[in-house]
């Protein structure tokens, strides 16, 4: 079979996959609001008289006149109301002429009750921002861009369809994470390289740091003993009626995950690498290829381990500034539950990228010995 046939084939079979997995029920879907429904609305005008301002924080009630903008009741102009509650991260205050998102209750002749100013209305933004990340992507790599494309929607999927709600319904979220993670990263590889000798190493290399990762991750979480609470919004899960859910399984399977992408980056450099230097230098042996995978890794080990520390580093600047403001010792800094799970991830992830070069290096040097 040819290897463009292969690749047809193969994603063919990612259409069906992505499709089945549109399909597929969470469970989870279901009205939680009586006589409710979300539609679009412009804001024609407000009224700011009830809200109480101290300081930055606001409470009160911010009434808006609002055109709605869709649904059954399309075009009609009412009274709404954005209840405030003091708090910068959840409030939000509207402005004439922008377009939010609200909750419209009514009553059982379908007649308009009261309605809630939800947030701003971001959809229409968010699609401009992925067309442009898609039409970039495109117009940079072509058919390969169009092919990350399709991994990245894939990857939402999996996680969206698969990940969440199997947690959620009480599976061991460890061993779902490193499935979801798996299946992510043989179809991610195979549709960014093609159905070749390249992506198998680079899956293989993958695959097995992955599987290192999560039992690395396993054990630093009890040797820490760090519970699964420092993850944002946990204990609401436990709150929402998720009593069993293993909070300390779910913070592995979150250090896992998070590696993933950085695991799979730096296994395909380096099989790419090395079958460059395989085609281009004729004769060589198997030891000379190693090597030079591993020449290969070296270099993109020290910008990876730097990319996954911003990255964490991001994550929690703000906590790190709060405990500065507050002249809190380092050491109490560092022993905290909420840093030492993001230097566990740090360190972790860094590790997995010393593991994914050999690895991959071994089985590279291993699967382009041959003309098959």
């Amino acid at each position: 079979m040819t290897a463009d046939r292969k690749d047809i084939i193969f994603i063919i079979l990612f259409i069906i996959m992505g499709i089945i997995l549109i399909l597929i029920p969470t469970g989870f879907e279901r009205d939680i609001y009586y006589n409710a429904k979300g539609e679009k609305a412009r804001v024609l005008s407000t009224d700011d008289s009830t809200v109480i301002q101290t300081g930055l924080f606001r409470q009160g009630e911010q009434r808006c006149t609002v055109e709605i903008l869709s649904g059954e009741h399309k075009g009609e102009v009412r009274e709404a109301v954005n209840l405030l509650s003091g708090s910068l991260k959840a409030d939000k205050m509207f402005r004439e002429g922008e377009i939010a998102w609200t909750l419209i209750e009514m009553d059982d002749d379908e007649n308009i009750i009261f309605i809630n100013m939800i947030d701003h209305y971001r959809l229409s933004k968010e699609i401009v921002l992925a067309a442009i990340l898609a039409l970039s992507l495109i117009a940079f790599s072509g058919i390969r861009g169009i092919r990350t494309i399709s991994s990245f929607a894939f990857a939402f999927l999996l996680i969206w369809k698969i990940l969440i709600p199997f947690t959620l319904k009480g599976y061991n979220p460890l061993i779902i994470s490193t499935a979801a993670l798996i299946v992510m990263t043989i179809f991610t590889l195979l549709l960014v390289s093609g159905v070749n000798r390249r992506a198998l190493s680079a899956i293989l290399g993958s695959v097995s740091a992955i599987l290192i990762t999560v039992v690395l991750s396993a054990i630093t979480t009890e040797y820490l003993a760090l519970h699964g609470s420092v993850l944002e919004q946990s204990e609401s899960l436990l709150y929402s009626g998720f009593m069993d859910l293993d909070l300390t399984k779910l913070l592995s399977g979150v250090v896992v995950l998070s590696a993933g992408g950085a695991i799979m980056d730096l296994s395909i450099d380096v099989s790419a690498a090395m079958w460059e230097v395989k085609e281009h230098s004729y004769g060589i042996s198997r030891t000379a290829l190693f090597k030079s995978g591993m020449e290969v890794g070296r270099a993109g080990v020290g910008t990876q381990c730097t990319t996954l520390l911003l990255a964490y580093m991001g994550s929690f600047l703000t906590l790190m500034m709060v405990y500065m403001a507050q002249s809190t010792p380092i050491l109490n800094i560092l022993t905290s539950k909420s840093i030492a799970s993001e230097i566990m991830q740090s360190v972790l992830g860094a590790l997995s990228l010393v593991l994914v070069t050999p690895l991959t290096a071994l089985f590279a040097s291993f699967l382009f010995d041959g003309k098959k």
